[in-house]
């Protein structure tokens, strides 16, 4: 397979791995496989320095990013704001991630989630870095949100996308991306039609890993070492050599966090 350091995986939480010695063999597994850049989106506070350590180990290879989750967001929002508010003041991070909305398994704090949204998206502007967005049960919701926050300069991918042909083309027409892993080689998956009307140019690839591996890996471990499988899939959607797929979904990711 013609990889070798073409592939970036623009979501993994590599910190879920329970041992040093498991992140560290998970990411010489990637950089064999051809993928050279891991980006980590950040969960809430418990996950900001076991994601730090795995930067500081691999600094040419894992990126940081810092938000709070919208799962995470309870009760004590503000003092989780107020941590990442300080992390961003005190180190570098290649985004804002993971934020957004979640409204498929509870809504209690749907209001908390729109707030610490906002903010973050507030934040990313002043920063000048991208956003990684979860907007599971509620696509609409976070376009709009970014539509009416946005700057020009303000770029933000759609990580895992579950949303329809017009909210793609709606992603891709703001100058945004959406993420598409492991999901789109399942037997059931609709994002195979869909990707046909999306141009190449607003995807990026990724793994979430450890959740939702790829065919034929689905039910176990995910990792950023199987992103060659999702890269094996958009070539056969595309009908584009596999070549040129990590070309240009690297180069798309490049563009994001420059």
């Amino acid at each position: 397979m013609p990889l070798k350091n073409m592939l970036i995986d623009t979501h993994t939480h590599l910190y879920d791995d329970a041992s040093i010695e498991e992140q560290d063999a998970h990411i010489q597994r990637a950089l064999a496989a051809g993928v050279h850049k891991l980006y980590m989106p950040n969960c809430d506070s418990s996950t900001i320095e076991p994601m730090w350590q795995i930067a500081q180990r691999f600094p040419e290879h894992c990126f940081p990013m810092m938000g709070l989750h919208p799962c995470y967001v309870k009760e004590h929002y503000q003092a989780e704001l107020d941590i990442i508010a300080a992390q961003l003041q005190q180190r570098k991070f290649s985004a804002i991630g993971e934020i957004g909305l979640d409204f498929y398994w509870d809504k209690t704090y749907a209001a908390e989630q729109q707030i610490v949204f906002e903010q973050q998206i507030a934040w990313a502007i002043d920063y000048h870095l991208p956003i990684v967005i979860h907007s599971r049960s509620s696509t609409q919701e976070c376009i709009d949100t970014v539509l009416a926050q946005r700057n020009k300069s303000l770029i933000a991918i759609f990580h895992c996308f579950s949303g329809t042909v017009e909210q793609a083309l709606q992603i891709a027409d703001m100058g945004c991306y959406i993420g598409i892993g492991g999901v789109v080689t399942y037997k059931k998956s609709e994002l195979p039609d869909l990707l046909q009307q999306v141009p190449l140019s607003a995807i990026v690839l990724e793994t979430d890993a450890p959740y939702l591996a790829p065919t034929p890996f689905r039910g176990k471990r995910n990792e950023s070492t199987y992103l060659p499988y999702v890269a094996e899939k958009l070539a056969e959607i595309y009908q584009m050599p596999l070549a040129e797929i990590a070309r240009m979904t690297t180069e798309n990711a490049q563009k994001i966090f420059r």
